[in-house]
């Protein structure tokens, strides 16, 4: 298993020093999450070749590989002009992922959820232009529902994924966002089964307790989505059963650390979600 660490809450970090920073806090990997002077949000990518080249020579003197890189694009939104300006945003990422020599690329599904068919239409859409990218440059896609997308359930997501009928593109499981996908985190685990490729491992509360109370919104009826991502512990998330149905499904992928609530304490946020992630994985080995 490839443990990465999601270094949103280091982005003030200049890039061509991350890759040691990451190392000094005991990770071999990263996932390149969206930041203003790589993938920015739902922006053209702003790195250049000779950018990218200089990131692999510290990447490689750290000793420090990217496992995937993260970008967010409005690819399934119903506006056509965003969909269009997003899959040329798409391919230019993909492109700069095989310069970097990264095998990987995980996103969501984004699109609006009160607008599920005209998003999926315009996922399709886009699909059907992206796949023969991904396949020309040696690129994977692994996709996560997140809460606000057109699905955000994790079994429907699945089957979604399943339906896509590709070898090139899987499922990743986030954990924070259990509880917007269900609740039920074994019987999505499980359901996957081999097309789950990737995890994002970081805490939350559950949304739905003290029937419905638990956060109060106003005015009532807001379409709101609260969730967290803490360190491992602080929420709701059942990690024994989390970890123990990944050592039972033989899970052997990418497990990327993506806490962001905690920016004051960045470096001993990372050491301890590692640390733990590390027990767990020694408590529940893979069968």
């Amino acid at each position: 298993m490839k443990i990465a660490l999601d270094p949103y809450m280091l982005r003030g970090v200049p890039l061509l020093e991350l890759p040691r920073m990451v190392a000094d806090l005991g990770y071999r990997y990263l996932e390149m999450s969206p930041r203003d002077d790589f993938l920015p949000f739902f922006l053209h990518p702003r790195i250049d070749r000779a950018g990218v080249r200089a990131f692999r020579r510290e990447l490689d003197a750290a000793q420090v590989e990217v496992a995937s890189v993260l970008p967010l694009y409005r690819w399934s939104g119903p506006d056509e002009d965003e969909r269009q300006a997003a899959v040329r945003y798409w391919k230019r990422a993909i492109a700069l992922t095989a310069e970097l020599g990264v095998t990987v690329m995980n996103s969501e599904f984004n699109g609006r959820p009160e607008r599920p068919a005209e998003s999926e239409a315009q996922f399709w859409r886009s699909l059907e232009e992206l796949l023969p990218v991904f396949e020309r440059e040696g690129v994977r896609l692994v996709l996560e529902p997140h809460p606000d997308d057109f699905v955000e359930d994790g079994i429907a997501a699945v089957n979604l994924i399943r339906g896509i009928d590709s070898s090139l593109v899987s499922f990743l499981y986030c954990a924070p966002h259990t509880f917007h996908q269900g609740g039920d985190l074994e019987a999505v685990i499980r359901h996957a089964g081999p097309l789950l490729t990737q995890l994002h491992l970081a805490d939350s509360f559950d949304h739905r307790g003290s029937s419905g109370l638990r956060y109060i919104v106003n005015p009532p009826g807001s379409a709101v989505r609260v969730h967290q991502h803490l360190d491992i512990g602080q929420g709701e998330v059942d990690w024994d059963l989390f970890f123990s149905t990944l050592a039972d499904v033989g899970f052997d992928g990418i497990a990327t650390v993506c806490v962001f609530a905690w920016e004051e304490r960045a470096h001993d946020s990372a050491t301890y979600n590692l640390a733990e992630v590390k027990r767990y994985l020694d408590k529940y080995p893979r069968r």
